[in-house]
């Protein structure tokens, strides 16, 4: 694949909010780094698990104050998934604080916008221009794709998109597939969920898991399912930058993820071809990379990066 044209659109970076449970003290220390990558946008807040309370939303808030300050655009990401009253009232207090952008993960946080302006995230189902119609009226600036779309969707979405609507891409990172009441974190340990012992945070990238045949196949995270491979779009970047869409985002992982960063944002300036970036971010996901969504084919498959005949 040859460097990117210069003159073709350039989508952004953006960086994902944090998917695990972290140190308090290493969450601080990455969102410190990632102040010094070039990434234009950065995603805060606890998006996976209520009982995760390493960072409070003064926290985040604090962060995202830095975040803004270094000139960059901070976005506060709420739960994918709401299941009691206590988790609602801290979607209220977070959605009512006004300074920063939200990332709605359930549309439960579209009850407290108001109207403001709000991006969707890759955990609320929109799949059709329709959707994309409706959640523009109700003040949507920004989607991610659902991870399991690939370009066709993209594509059909992009060209009747409202105008002022970005599209973001989950470019980087496992995927995030499923969530569920049960924490299979704490289930693999034997523990309850009202006891898991936050046993997550013993998996600093997610819990991976194979098949009888010893292959990598998913990732436990709490209560989310993810995939064990690493998504990785970067093989696309000529044809997602030609569709017009406007942030790749990345998914923090516990290492590397400034230098994952920097390739990406090398491959767009040019100064990196995107076959030897997409070699470079293989030495750095731990069970390989994937791409197949996409393609339309099955997520695990490495379509864009298999050999040429």
């Amino acid at each position: 694949m040859p460097v990117l044209n210069n003159s073709t659109h350039r989508p952004r970076l953006s960086l994902g909010p944090l998917l695990y449970l972290w140190p308090r003290e290493q969450v601080l220390d990455f969102y410190a780094e990632m102040l010094d990558t070039p990434v234009d946008v950065i995603y805060l807040g606890e998006t996976i698990c209520s009982k995760r309370r390493q960072l409070r939303p003064e926290d985040y808030w604090e962060i995202a104050e830095r975040i803004t300050a270094a000139g960059k655009q901070a976005v506060i990401s709420t739960l994918a998934l709401i299941e009691s009253d206590g988790e609602l009232k801290t979607l209220k207090r977070i959605c009512d604080d006004q300074r920063f952008l939200i990332e709605a993960g359930d549309l439960a946080a579209l009850d407290f916008l108001e109207g403001r302006p709000f991006v969707a995230g890759h955990s609320i189902n929109l799949y059709n221009q329709r959707t994309l119609s409706f959640l523009a009226k109700r003040g949507l600036k920004r989607w991610v794709l659902p991870v399991e779309l690939g370009r066709e969707t993209a594509t059909a979405l992009i060209q009747s998109r409202p105008d002022g609507v970005e599209c973001e891409l989950f470019a980087f990172g496992r995927l995030p597939l499923a969530y569920s009441a049960r924490c299979f974190t704490a289930y693999n340990r034997n523990l309850g969920k009202d006891d898991c012992q936050f046993c997550c945070g013993d998996y600093p990238d997610g819990l991976v898991i194979s098949t009888q045949d010893n292959v990598s196949f998913l990732a436990l995270n709490g209560i989310q399912t993810q995939s064990a491979s690493t998504h990785n779009l970067l093989s696309a970047l000529d044809e997602v930058s030609r569709l017009g869409v406007d942030l790749l985002r990345i998914s923090p992982q516990s290492q590397h993820t400034a230098d994952i960063v920097r390739v990406f944002a090398d491959c767009l300036t040019g100064d990196l071809d995107p076959a030897a970036g997409t070699a470079q971010l293989a030495g750095w996901a731990p069970t390989g990379l994937c791409d197949g969504y996409w393609s339309g084919q099955a997520g695990i498959a490495s379509v864009l990066m298999a050999p040429k005949r």
